[in-house]
């Protein structure tokens, strides 16, 4: 008993939210896998209805278990569903992109033809800005 008595007591004291460094880091491992979780979820949910192979009462039964039972099933989700899930988002980027592609040639203007390019030349020659030789060399370079 007397090497109880003489013990000195030895207390931790609060140091706050931040005042541990291992703290801090493994806050930001909760935050990080917390905010994996949510992405994964909100793919898993934008696949569901971006798949219009799949009916509307099985997407209503993932919906549910995303709900009730959310970790599990987006596990399952990923595993069973992952490589048709990485079908269709490619196919919706692949779409965006030729969307885009068709947007910007048509904002652009694009290339004139041929014709268009020999008839500018054309007047051109008939308002006297250009001279029959270089009317003929826009005429071929549009032709050729």
């Amino acid at each position: 008993m007397r090497f109880i008595e003489n013990a000195v007591p030895i207390s931790y004291e609060y140091q706050g939210f931040w005042g541990s460094f291992w703290d801090i880091i493994w806050w930001f491992l909760w935050i990080f896998f917390f905010m994996a979780y949510l992405f994964a979820l909100f793919a898993v949910i934008a696949d569901l209805f971006r798949d219009h192979k799949l009916s509307g009462w099985w997407k209503a039964v993932w919906i549910i278990f995303l709900i009730f039972v959310p970790f599990l099933t987006l596990l399952v989700y990923l595993i069973a569903r992952g490589n048709g899930m990485a079908q269709r988002s490619a196919k919706e980027a692949s779409e965006i992109q030729s969307a885009q592609d068709a947007y910007i040639k048509s904002v652009a203007g694009g290339a004139a033809s041929p014709a268009d390019e020999i008839a500018k030349a054309k007047a051109l020659l008939d308002a006297g800005t250009i001279t029959q030789a270089e009317y003929d060399a826009l005429k071929t370079k549009a032709l050729g």
